[in-house]
């Protein structure tokens, strides 16, 4: 198999150098900027007209809880695949691509910072460092799972740059458990049964999510490999059994906030309900590329084309991050 892509530096004879890693940089600095306007300015879109009222800084929140959720999925889909690549037979020896996973603990570590800091003051945002209780965080359950994110995005941040970068899977697994707990807390009815569709939920997603990213950043580092799509050919296959998990585990845990006779009035009238309905649409466009990428996979002359729908795909699960971490900062449906 050979690749009719041209190399970076190539010119023809009419025009001036291509440079595809500047726009690639550029369309990725475009997507996050755009990703970080979702729950910036979507809060106030969905509150409108449904008489229900945002905690202080809700938008603000929302994008420290998004950021939380991006810096958790890099480095868990850096070790799901690259578990993938080792027991793949007749991949090339090259090194994996340059991780990410330190800059990811770095953002994690700082979203993590700024909840706790929303924490120790009540749940208000706090306008200067003197109003910060630190001290205050151990005396509450909300104050206690924010002090162990913070140590285990700073751990994992060490493990990845250790050299034994897989020990990352126990602070991610600590960041996993404490949100699940965080999400549930013990006046809901039943709270172990939503922590333990959240930590499925949110486990699956991650490795979803950030894997794919890699996939894509290990296609290009391999080249036209054969190895290239049989590489996507095994994720796609974990993938299908993680977008089951996650439909399942998603549409229990919304059912439990939102009873059956309930939902199409609160999925318009409430703020929680519309996020989840634009996080519904958003994820049927991701199932639908996910799909058209697996077609190519099995049926174009050339495997590799199935990236081009993959790419999109990413961008598009770019935004259900930043729609879940919008979602988690709305005020909960009015159980009817």
């Amino acid at each position: 198999m050979t690749s009719t892509r041209p190399t970076a530096g190539a010119a023809d004879a009419s025009g001036p150098i291509r440079r595809p890693g500047t726009v690639r940089a550029v369309a990725v600095l475009v997507l996050v900027a755009l990703a970080a306007l979702i729950p910036l300015l979507a809060p106030s879109a969905a509150l409108h007209g449904t008489g229900e009222a945002a905690a202080p800084g809700v938008g603000g929140i929302a994008l420290l809880r998004a950021v939380l959720f991006a810096a958790l999925c890099v480095p868990a889909g850096e070790l799901f695949v690259n578990r993938l690549a080792r027991a793949l037979p007749g991949a090339p020896g090259a090194a994996p691509p340059r991780s990410w996973a330190p800059y990811a603990a770095a953002a994690g570590l700082l979203a993590a910072l700024g909840l706790a800091s929303v924490v120790s003051t009540g749940n208000l945002v706090p306008h200067s460092l003197a109003q910060v209780d630190v001290g205050g965080l151990y005396d509450s359950r909300d104050g206690k799972l924010a002090l162990v994110e913070i140590n285990a995005f700073l751990v994992a941040g060490l493990c990845a740059r250790s050299r034994r970068p897989a020990a990352q899977v126990w602070p991610l697994a600590a960041v996993i458990v404490a949100e699940a707990l965080r999400a549930h807390p013990a006046p809901e009815h039943n709270p172990l049964l939503g922590s333990g569709l959240t930590l499925i939920h949110l486990t699956c997603a991650a490795l979803w999510t950030g894997g794919l990213l890699h996939v894509l950043r290990t296609l290009r580092r391999w080249g036209p490999s054969e190895a290239g799509p049989a590489l996507l050919g095994l994720y796609a296959r974990v993938a299908a059994v993680l977008l089951a998990a996650i439909t399942a585990t998603g549409v229990w845990s919304s059912l439990r906030r939102m009873p059956p006779h309930t939902v199409l009035d609160q999925l318009t009238a409430t703020a929680y309900g519309r996020v989840l309905l634009a996080k519904v649409i958003l994820m049927a466009g991701v199932a639908l590329l996910a799909l058209w990428a697996r077609v190519r996979l099995t049926r174009a002359a050339d495997p590799l084309t199935a990236c081009s729908p993959a790419r999109a795909e990413v961008a598009v699960l770019g935004a259900v991050v930043a729609v879940s971490g919008l979602l988690t900062a709305l005020p909960l449906p009015i159980r009817w």
